[in-house]
């Protein structure tokens, strides 16, 4: 698979779904008054391996929608998708989203004569609770629990199981003294059901070969993962770029032959054009 990076959707609410920007956060600042909603359209340029252990990668060009939503009991922000369920600043239940790409195994060497590997789409709550921040709010420490259920995306959808990514993410505003940047850092270790890594790295016996033998996956640990990004919002545009970088040593399913190494590295751009808002402003801190 090509997974895009588990994020939470957030504004722009599918600009960093496509991104893959999982750990930027908006940087709460003094209330202002913005409007109740953004629409726009961007395009990003993604470039991922086939999958978690993959030695072939390939480069995306992705549209996606800008939608930004300030209600008052349901936002849609650069915090997240989610409803008001605590009062409590320290404290949100937002919406976790994940998304792979297909693989057509006839263009993977290590999948030859294999089944393709569906699109699939994780969804699931995360608890985010805020571990440390200080006082002018230009630096925030998160721990954040996201739990996802994955299903393939096709005419007959599957349950492919669940995957579970705590993480720390360090939010800084305005790194380096730049105004108006944010910059996210993310890192944690992934879990993942048997069924999930059955579905991305099981080899049934009817594909074995001799260099593939049959392989069944377990759950449990599913290796870690490092993720850098920066992103701006200017008047009628928003910028943002990401690096991420993956490591499957100690892994449960290291040992399939499916995995050819032990590590990836990904990265993509992303520009977003916003051509309408509302009339009617709202008071945030965003």
């Amino acid at each position: 698979m090509t997974r895009l990076p588990m994020m939470r959707l957030r504004p722009p609410a599918l600009i960093l779904a496509a991104l893959g920007l999982g750990c930027l956060h908006a940087m709460p600042a003094s209330a202002a008054e913005k409007p109740l909603w953004e629409l726009g359209a961007g395009v990003s340029a993604l470039s991922f391996p086939d999958y978690r252990g993959s030695d072939r990668s390939d480069t995306y060009a992705m549209p996606f929608p800008y939608v930004v939503y300030r209600g008052e009991f349901l936002k849609a922000d650069r915090n997240g998708i989610r409803g008001t369920f605590f009062n409590n600043d320290r404290i949100d239940l937002n919406v976790s989203v994940g998304a792979s790409l297909p693989v057509k195994s006839s263009d993977n060497a290590a999948r030859q004569g294999m089944p393709d590997l569906k699109p699939t789409v994780e969804i699931g709550p995360s608890l985010d609770l805020t571990m440390w921040r200080t006082d002018d709010h230009r630096y925030k420490l998160d721990l954040r629990l996201p739990v996802r259920t994955a299903i393939t995306v096709d005419s007959s959808m599957q349950d492919i199981g669940w995957v579970f990514s705590p993480r720390l993410n360090l939010d800084v505003r305005d790194p380096l003294g730049l105004p108006g940047w944010n910059l996210g850092l993310l890192a944690g270790p992934m879990f993942g059901s048997a069924r999930n890594h059955q579905y991305f790295y099981a080899v049934a016996p009817q594909y074995a070969t001799a260099d593939r033998p049959a392989y069944e996956a377990r759950g449990g640990y599913a290796g870690s993962q490092f993720l850098m990004a920066v992103s701006k919002r200017y008047d009628r545009y928003w910028l943002g770029a990401f690096a991420r970088w993956d490591t499957l040593k100690g892994a449960v399913f290291a040992d399939s032959p499916l995995v050819k190494r032990d590590y990836y590295f990904a990265a993509g751009v992303g520009v977003a054009w916003v051509f309408g808002q509302s009339s009617k402003l709202v008071e945030t801190d965003e």
